[in-house]
């Protein structure tokens, strides 16, 4: 069977979650290639902003893309979007020509991931030339704190 073939046999015989995937894999491939952001940023749908001038937030719907096999937000996105939301903040918070990369990350999980909507708020806490340390939290949508965690990014030069 043919790609072409097999997305049509997901859209006429498919579960709404089967349809919700392959929406989120054609949001995926477009976030790419207007942003040139990782496939998994368009899968989250990430699409952050500055709440004050110290707290960047992205706020994303919980899809079944997300899901484990218990029905709550897989712990690797979480710490996806932990990551992504801290590295965000760090990148725009460095000197034009850097880029941050990861070197740490640690987080606590401290309730299920379930809801409507995960919001994720990062905040730096210290600034280097070199390394960049920051702290996240994400709750859900009623505010309950699903998970906190710190990172520290190494700040390298570009190209």
């Amino acid at each position: 069977m043919v790609l072409s073939d097999e997305i049509m046999q997901v859209l006429q015989q498919g579960s709404d979650e089967e349809k919700e995937l392959l929406r989120l894999t054609l949001q995926a491939i477009h976030q790419k290639r207007e942003r040139s952001s990782a496939y998994l940023s368009g899968f989250m749908g990430l699409s952050g902003q500055f709440i004050d001038k110290d707290t960047y937030e992205f706020r994303i719907p919980i899809t079944p893309f997300m899901m484990n096999s218990i029905g709550i937000v897989h712990g690797g996105i979480i710490a996806s979007l932990a990551d992504s939301t801290m590295g965000s903040l760090v990148n725009k918070s460095i000197p034009d020509g850097s880029g941050a990369v990861t070197s740490e990350l640690k987080i606590n999980y401290l309730r299920p991931g379930i809801g409507k909507e995960l919001i994720s708020r990062a905040k730096l806490v210290h600034k280097g030339y070199t390394l960049v340390v920051s702290q996240c939290e994400i709750t859900n949508e009623r505010g309950q704190k699903i998970a906190f965690a710190t990172s520290t990014f190494y700040v390298i030069k570009k190209g």
